[in-house]
């Protein structure tokens, strides 16, 4: 074990993908993205709880705050003041410190209650053997036991036996707005001192990206630059409401220009997540749901997610869909490509009943699968 942080790297290995639900057919061409901040594998398997507690201590457990929300005011967006939505966040932004079996790396979490949890990427804390966090106050880490973790979704739920923390405000999901300013907040590279502050756009809305054969679907696009050590930091609005959760960058190669394209998970994604991860932790299993299909990207270049085989008996055979059947929305989503279906899926557990518009024959129709468990091979 080192005593000091290594250089941060990005990581040389890409998401894995198990798929659970979906079965995609590997695409011939992809865009690489890689997560931000430590070297790891992202298996996308749902829902895995994890806890890295010694026997001797004892289970902090989950808070039962309500998350703090904001809610949407019709006023016109401020400009934008770097300076104190730096200020304002500042107390609730923490460096997350993974001790490994070779060194240590390190990354960002956002405090989401007063009595000690902390949210952050998976991939920060999934190999640790143990984690601390230090606050920007502090001169030295608290011990921060992971509560639950959610591969597929990129977010670990953490807690710490502090009380009187500040908490984030989450910003209400209707007044994120392409074009907005925005401002990433996080320990890049992790450099001695208080947080990096960097300033930019929302440049999409509701991406979904690869990353070796992995997905992460309803995402936030901007151009804000991000490093990695940034990982699990915020993605903040004019007002210092959260937005979004850091996660991703594209990985310009020879062949393509790219520069300051990031990704963050939306709140839209992340409020939910939470509030599994906090059943996950107080005990509650969750299997992901089933369709029972292949699917692949058309090769027209067009959107939307080509079915292939279709398993028989299964929910998507019982909904009416058949091979050649484009999907192009699911419950109202979008499906750009495969890989949005995929994760749609994920998202969802067994009994759930999806509305899944397709395209057959250039005729629109909407069908109605539930979803089942994955059966016994």
């Amino acid at each position: 074990m080192t005593d000091h942080f290594p250089p941060p790297v990005p990581p040389d290995s890409s998401l894995v993908f198990h798929d659970d639900d979906v079965l995609a057919a590997k695409a011939t061409r992809r865009k690489t993205f890689v997560v931000l901040g430590v070297v790891c594998s992202l298996v996308v398997g749902g829902l895995v709880g994890s806890q890295f507690a010694s026997s001797d201590s004892p289970s902090l457990g989950t808070s039962t705050q309500p998350i703090t929300t904001a809610v949407r005011t019709d006023d016109d967006e401020p400009a934008i003041d770097v300076a104190a939505v730096l200020q304002t966040i500042t107390p609730s932004v923490v460096t997350i410190i993974s001790n490994l079996d070779d060194g240590q790396a390190t990354g960002t979490g956002v405090v989401i209650s007063s009595d000690g949890e902390i949210l952050t990427n998976a991939h920060v804390v999934e190999s640790a053997e143990s984690v601390s966090v230090m606050f920007v106050d502090s001169l030295n880490p608290v011990s921060a036991q992971v509560l639950a973790i959610d591969m597929g979704n990129d977010l670990a739920l953490l807690r710490v036996d502090l009380s009187g923390l500040l908490p984030v405000v989450f910003a209400d999901v209707t007044s994120i707005d392409i074009g907005d300013d925005v401002v990433a907040v996080g320990f890049a590279l992790n450099l001695d001192g208080g947080p990096t502050v960097t300033r930019g756009i929302v440049s999409a809305l509701n991406r979904t990206i690869t990353s070796g054969d992995g997905a992460l679907d309803g995402l936030i696009q901007t151009d804000t630059a991000i490093s990695s050590g940034n990982s699990g930091g915020p993605l903040l609005n004019t007002s210092g409401q959260v937005i979004g959760i850091n996660t991703a960058v594209f990985k310009s190669s020879t062949d393509v220009a790219a520069n300051n394209v990031g990704f963050s998970i939306s709140v839209s994604e992340v409020l939910p997540v939470i509030a599994a991860l906090r059943s996950l932790a107080n005990g509650a299993t969750r299997t992901e749901g089933y369709l029972g299909v292949t699917v692949l990207n058309r090769d027209d270049g067009g959107r939307g997610a080509v079915i292939g085989d279709v398993s028989p008996d299964s929910p998507a055979d019982l909904a009416g869909m058949i091979a050649g059947d484009i999907v192009i929305e699911a419950d109202g989503s979008p499906v750009d490509g495969q890989l949005a279906l995929v994760a749609a899926i994920r998202d969802r557990s067994p009994g759930d009943t999806i509305a899944v518009d397709v395209l057959r024959n250039d005729k629109r129709m909407t069908l109605s699968a539930t979803l089942t468990e994955r059966p016994v091979q």
